[in-house]
């Protein structure tokens, strides 16, 4: 089995192409900045879910990994704050990738609190 089959990568990745998209439209000023900051964040939740799942024969391992992806989760969500606030992004936009971002954190929530569904 591949941790590409797993519904908190799918939706994970598909969040962070979303985000690196919308993203393309930020001023320049902020290259080095927000724009690099939520898209490294937005990818570095998919790294984690595949770093932690290839582990997962080792619980500590694995439930350490689902929690720096919801970490790396819950930085994107501030990230999309920030890009509210500048107006880089309208609120429905902001509204609709925090609800995925949302979604994705209960499903990295419930791979934490039931490690065994996922062959450990």
């Amino acid at each position: 089995m591949s941790f590409k089959t797993l519904l908190a990568y799918q939706k994970g990745f598909d969040l962070a192409m979303e985000i690196f998209h919308s993203a393309k439209s930020s001023p320049k000023i902020e290259m080095f900045g927000l724009t690099s900051q939520i898209i490294r964040s937005s990818r570095s939740v998919c790294s984690n879910i595949s770093e932690g799942y290839r582990k997962r024969q080792y619980e500590k391992h694995f439930k350490s990994k689902m929690s720096d992806a919801n970490s790396e989760n819950s930085e994107t969500q501030l990230w999309l704050e920030f890009a509210l606030a500048c107006a880089y992004i309208e609120k429905n936009k902001y509204n609709e990738l925090m609800n995925k971002s949302q979604e994705v954190g209960k499903l990295i929530n419930y791979m934490m609190n039931n490690p065994s569904k996922f062959g450990l």
